[in-house]
């Protein structure tokens, strides 16, 4: 069979956990495990031009078969060639490729053709999409927090303030209830306006960022996540209602439906010096209610 001319059809933007899909391809990968390619999937991959959040937990299944999916890779198809994961050579939505969903298993794969179940770990997806959760609306709330460090007028974030996050960051890494975002405040930033020296005394930032997460937590905001498709490649964003009116920021990921979900989010801010300037390191955890 030829390989799909079509997106992956995928369920987990809107929380999806289960989804029942057909096998539409598989494709070897070495060392005894097959990239299986299903028409619809609610299995989320890690995104190969931004993976900051880890690839969901579950397996395939039809009846008493079983096949644990060791890793969900983006793949995208070209000129009837598939690349997956560090293979891609583009970012999702490129003109000329289909993107799709390559779930990982080892052994004897699924037949094409073949109907299975999609089972994710939904347990493991809810810690990951409380801490993608948290990792936007600490990454907002640090931007308003040093909005007074900018000597000119920089790019602006969904809430209006100076895009600290988005002009800094380096490296962003989702991990099950919380996050870790680093940042490089380097002879870039400073051209752009910002005053590293607001960073020698972290104690009044901590203590703003906690109160505004505090306040929009109490809020208790409905979170959605907006697209104009269900392809893989479509673009999603991630919309949240916050007390001054709902903010969105561009987002692959996997989050909670509300904020009222939250007990808490706490977040720990540390620096240290590298060649050139300075790191710094933004630490967020997510408690959940007890419903949870």
């Amino acid at each position: 069979m030829a390989l799909p001319r079509h997106d992956t059809l995928v369920t987990y933007p809107d929380g999806a956990t289960t989804s029942t899909g057909t096998v539409v391809h598989v494709q070897p990968l070495g060392g005894g495990r097959s990239a299986v390619l299903l028409d619809r999937t609610a299995f989320h991959p890690v995104d190969t031009a931004w993976p900051d959040q880890p690839t969901d937990r579950g397996v395939l299944r039809d009846g008493d078969d079983v096949w644990p999916v060791l890793d969900g890779l983006t793949g995208g198809i070209h000129d009837e060639a598939l690349h997956v994961g560090a293979d891609l050579p583009v970012r999702g939505g490129t003109e000329g490729w289909t993107f799709v969903v390559a779930h990982v298993v080892e052994g004897d794969a699924p037949e094409i053709g073949r109907a299975v179940t999609v089972e994710v770990d939904a347990a493991h997806r809810l810690a990951l999409s409380a801490g993608h959760t948290g990792c936007h609306l600490a990454s907002l709330a640090l931007d308003s927090a040093l909005a007074g460090a900018w000597t000119k007028s920089p790019p602006l974030d969904a809430r209006g303030a100076p895009a600290f996050d988005q002009l800094a960051i380096q490296r962003s890494r989702i991990v099950t209830g919380g996050s870790v975002d680093t940042y490089r405040i380097g002879k870039s930033l400073r051209r752009k306006g910002f005053d590293p020296s607001v960073l020698a005394d972290l104690a009044p930032i901590a203590a703003e960022l906690d109160a505004q997460l505090a306040a929009w937590i109490g809020h208790g905001g409905a979170v959605r996540i907006d697209r104009a498709a269900d392809d893989l490649s479509a673009r999603r964003t991630w919309v949240c209602a916050l007390p001054d009116g709902d903010v969105s920021i561009p987002c692959g990921g996997t989050h909670l439906a509300s904020l009222a979900e939250i007990e808490a989010v706490a977040v720990e801010l540390r620096t240290s010096e590298v060649e050139g300037g300075l790191e710094l390191e933004m630490v967020t955890r997510v408690t959940l209610r007890d419903s949870h």
